[in-house]
Order: structure tokens, then C-alpha cells, then sequence
């Protein structure tokens, strides 16, 4: 019998175990998806074949010339690079899955790897009279994925797949914040049919607001727990 009570002794961690790992295939194909998507902002900036650079001149002229496919570019890295940020936050808060899960996993997926289309537009027409439907689009998709958050904390919620308490209590609030961002990208998209351009610089704004504040809020928690001894200037 002591064999037998050794080798289910031996066992017994690893039900806890498998269920903790249950998630790390979607996490690693979450996160394929992810650098595939910001892989292909990329893509679409180079100079047009149409401008001869034959001096420096006309060097300098043909950048000046994809300065609005880089700064969407930027903001397009951005965007994707702190969705990916929220998303891996997001799942350290859940250890057992669904299939109503995994499909809002893979709604949320498909606004990330839709963002090159807008961002190849903005480039394009940001500067143009034809930008309104170029930054209607856009803001159309960062709202969608607002709609993708609030279905992927939906059914966090309903089937129970979260770690703990404090866990269900952040999921609320991601499902809130989801409603938030579809709120204010759909106004966004709006007004983009008459003041696109403005919008533009709005919708910047608020990706680099977030930025900030996420890099402050890891700073602000690094020290908390002592990994960073430094005083705040």
C-alpha cells in the first residue's frame, strides 16, 4: 500500500498544475497573432516608386513625403503594443477557459490584425480632403474593440474563469473600461466625418496619454514592491 500512497502523493500537485498551465497555448498564439500584426504595420512604408531621388534634396523630399505613413505607423505600434499589454494583464487574471471565451479571445484578435488596414489609410489620406473616411475607419475599429473587451470580460464573468475575488473585481472593471472605449472611439469616428484631421490628433492624444500612464502605473508598482529603490523626481 506505502507504493501505492507515494505515487498519489506524487500525483496530486498536478491537477493544480495543469490547470494554472491551462491557458498557455492561447497565450502563445495570442502573442503570434500579436507580433504578426505589428509585423505588418511595417509593410506598407516605402518610398513610392513614382519619386526619382537623383540628390540629397530629393531625398529629404521623398521622406517628407511618408512622414504620414510613419506617424501612423507609430501610433498603430502604440495602439497594438498596449492592447498586447492589456491582454497579457488580462490573462494572468483567469486560469480555466471556455469556448465562449476563446471566441471573444479570437474577436478581440481580429480587431488587432484589422488595425494595418486603417493605419495603410491614414497614411495615405491623413493630409488629404479625402481623410475623413481614412480616421472614420480607424476610430471605427478601436471602438469594435472596445465591443471585443467587454465580450472577452463578459465571459470571464459568466463562466466563473476567473483566479479569485480581487480578479472578478478587475474583470468588472476591464468590462467597464470596454464600454468607455466603445463610447468615445464611436463619437470619435463620428466627428471624423467633419473634422478628421482634428480627430486625428485627439485619437493620438489618448494612445500616448495611455501610454504614459501605463509606464507610471508599472514604475509606481515596481517600487511598491521593491524592485525599484529610486525616489520619484
Amino acid at each position: 500500500m506505502e507504493p501505492t500512497t507515494s505515487i498519489q502523493t506524487a500525483n496530486a500537485p498536478q491537477p493544480r498544475m495543469a490547470e494554472e498551465h491551462l491557458n498557455l497555448r492561447l497565450e502563445a498564439f495570442c502573442d503570434a497573432v500579436f507580433a504578426i500584426a505589428l509585423t505588418l504595420l511595417i509593410i506598407d512604408i516605402k518610398l513610392p516608386s513614382s519619386i526619382i531621388v537623383n540628390d540629397t534634396a530629393g531625398f529629404w523630399f521623398a521622406l517628407r513625403h511618408i512622414a504620414p505613413s510613419i506617424f501612423a505607423f507609430v501610433l498603430s505600434f502604440i495602439v497594438i503594443l498596449i492592447t498586447w499589454v492589456n491582454h497579457h494583464a488580462f490573462m494572468k487574471l483567469v486560469n480555466k477557459t471556455s469556448t465562449s471565451f476563446m471566441y471573444a479571445n479570437g474577436f478581440l484578435l481580429l480587431t488587432v490584425v484589422f488595425v494595418p488596414f486603417p493605419t495603410a489609410l491614414i497614411g495615405d489620406f491623413v493630409l488629404t480632403d479625402h481623410a475623413a473616411p481614412a480616421v472614420f475607419l480607424y476610430n471605427a475599429v478601436l471602438a469594435i474593440q472596445g465591443v471585443a473587451w467587454v465580450l472577452l470580460s463578459s465571459a470571464v464573468l459568466q463562466n466563473h474563469l476567473e483566479k479569485n475575488e480581487p480578479s472578478s473585481m478587475q474583470m468588472l472593471v476591464n468590462r467597464r473600461n470596454g464600454y468607455v472605449a466603445f463610447i468615445v472611439y464611436s463619437l470619435l469616428a463620428i466627428i471624423a466625418f467633419w473634422f478628421p484631421l482634428t480627430i486625428a490628433i485627439v485619437t493620438t492624444l489618448t494612445w500616448v496619454f495611455w501610454l504614459i500612464f501605463g509606464i507610471s502605473i508599472s514604475t509606481t508598482s515596481g517600487k511598491a514592491h521593491g524592485t525599484d529603490t529610486r525616489t520619484l523626481q
